[in-house]
């Protein structure tokens, strides 16, 4: 088949989609190319015109996930916060409704245990929290931290948030049935930031 006619009819859009939810659902080495063209209704040659191997498949789908991460953390830095609420809290809570509304793409990028797909995530990973780091050093500016907090705040912010996450998409619940709840946790952990910014300074 032309790689033309292939492209018309299988984007690449789709195959990501679905080898996500392969990934999640049945594991990574559960998974093979075949059986992704298989669930996509084509031969798994068809998806080689996109991709070299199952690896790269992988790695586009983390890079893509982080990559709109990073555009709603933008989004929302260049918009005015929801009326009381700060910009970053603003921020936190739009990390919780993607991860909870989007539970394929966040256990991909932040809840993979094999270590070889670990490998492929890392630098994007590594990106998207120095990302969220840096926005929350920003938001904290007005306290003069020490250099010690300027790292633990970020990261402790993070893992809060990221435990909030884990333990509701376990429940397989939405953004908006948890909302109350996601509201008072980031304004909870923004006060007690800026409390430990206060005292360190």
């Amino acid at each position: 088949m032309p790689r033309k006619a292939v492209d018309q009819e299988l984007s690449r859009e789709r195959i990501l989609e679905v080898a996500r939810h392969l990934f999640v659902t049945k594991g990574y080495r559960a998974i093979s190319m075949r059986s992704i063209g298989q669930q996509l209704g084509y031969s798994h040659g068809s998806l080689y015109y996109h991709f070299n191997d199952k690896a790269e498949l992988f790695y586009a789908i983390a890079q893509e996930d982080f990559q709109r991460l990073g555009r709603l953390f933008e989004h929302v830095l260049n918009q005015s916060p929801s009326e009381g609420m700060s910009k970053l809290e603003q921020v936190m809570l739009e990390f919780i409704q993607f991860g909870l509304n989007h539970p394929h793409h966040y256990e991909i990028m932040f809840m993979t245990r094999d270590e070889e797909l670990l490998a492929y995530a890392h630098a994007e990973q590594g990106r998207c929290m120095e990302m969220f780091y840096t926005i929350v050093r920003q938001s904290l500016s007005a306290h003069m931290m020490s250099e010690q907090d300027r790292h633990n705040i970020p990261r402790s912010l993070f893992l809060a948030l990221h435990g909030f996450v884990s333990y509701y998409i376990q429940d397989q619940v939405t953004f908006e049935e948890v909302k109350p709840a996601a509201t008072a946790h980031v304004r909870f952990l923004c006060r007690r930031a800026v409390e430990e910014a206060i005292q360190s300074a």
